[in-house]
């Protein structure tokens, strides 16, 4: 196995393209995948089909499935039924996890759309949640493989214990960065590397799994915590959610970590004031508190350990073939720092 070095090769005349133009790399599988989404469901239930198309409608920019379709063409520029289809069960994967996200959290929106759970109610969201993993292992067992059953299986399993780390952290000012990171590895990185390593099984290249898992694991990480960060400076408009909501829930993000951590030896008055609201998750002070997350310089650490997570996943890719579809996954980790700017 031969290192290829990996440069930026954006100049400043040259901006990183933006989604779109990486998607374009793999537009004809992307358009298929996008449409066995859809068809892959298949409930004799109505209603069960009536809330998985709203919620899949509802979905973001399917970056998840795009990393499979890039991973597979690396390996292989060929059209891939089989790969496009894992794609699509990645997505419905995803799909399932906000789904029980947005139960969890008590979203009425996501992306600016209504979520399952505000449209009818709780315990049909959960249901239908759960519907949609059932039915994405339903179709993985159709690839007859024993491996790619237990990545899958391993990493549902990993994203489910992220999220029950999450909530067991709800509220807890002394979560630390080892608990976080631990919570994100989970709940988001998991099914970044289930995206990459199950096209390495399909395309039967498994011995880049190892640099695969690392890609996805360090991009999801990085991915998560500039997500983190933008709760505390980002555009609400862009987000569909209000700045601060993490806050407000609780959630033991890294900012608020490592606010806490650098208050309590600067500014202890501003540390109660953000523990108490932590503990509480009452923010009648919501902008005031979000101002002391950002004087505490808490964002500037954040923002460097997201660049050293990109910089880790970009590392991974070295050892892959050298390719336009790298190149795109390349990309797609400085399309996600862009947002830090």
């Amino acid at each position: 196995m031969t290192s290829t070095p990996l440069n930026n090769t954006n100049s400043p005349l040259q901006p990183t393209p933006s989604y779109a133009d990486i998607q374009s790399i793999v537009a004809a599988d992307f358009e298929i995948m996008d449409k066995q989404v859809f068809g892959s469901l298949n409930s004799k239930v109505k209603l069960v089909m009536s809330v998985s198309q709203h919620v899949i409608n509802a979905g973001g920019k399917r970056m998840r499935p795009l990393i499979t379709l890039l991973c597979a063409r690396m390996f292989d520029d060929n059209p891939s039924e089989k790969a496009m289809h894992l794609a699509a069960i990645t997505e419905m994967l995803h799909t399932a996890t906000l789904v029980h996200d947005d139960v969890i959290d008590e979203s009425g929106q996501r992306r600016g759309k209504p979520t399952a759970n505000a449209t009818w109610d709780n315990a049909t969201a959960v249901l239908v949640g759960d519907y949609l993993i059932a039915r994405a292992f339903n179709l993985l067992v159709g690839f007859q493989s024993l491996p790619l059953l237990q990545v899958f299986s391993d990493g549902t399993c990993d994203i489910a214990e992220g999220e029950v780390l999450q909530l067991q952290h709800q509220h807890n000012p002394t979560a630390t960065e080892d608990d976080y990171l631990r919570i994100i590895d989970g709940k988001t990185s998991r099914l970044f590397m289930m995206a990459t390593q199950g096209a390495a099984i399909l395309q039967d290249k498994t011995e880049y799994m190892q640099a695969l898992g690392d890609f996805g694991q360090h991009f999801g990480n990085a991915f998560q915590i500039i997500d983190d960060v933008l709760d505390y400076s980002g555009d609400s408009e862009l987000m569909g959610k209000n700045l601060g909501d993490d806050l407000a829930e609780g959630k033991p993000t890294l900012p608020t970590i490592k606010a806490l951590e650098l208050l309590k030896d600067s500014d202890i008055e501003g540390y109660e004031q953000l523990r108490i609201a932590v503990q509480t998750g009452k923010t009648p002070n919501a902008e005031q508190l979000i101002e002391l997350v950002r004087r505490s310089g808490s964002l500037d650490y954040c923002k460097q350990r997201a660049l050293e997570e990109t910089k880790l996943a970009q590392q991974a890719l070295s050892t892959l073939p050298d390719n336009r579809y790298r190149t795109g996954l390349y990309q797609l980790t400085e399309l996600a720092s862009a947002r830090l700017l």
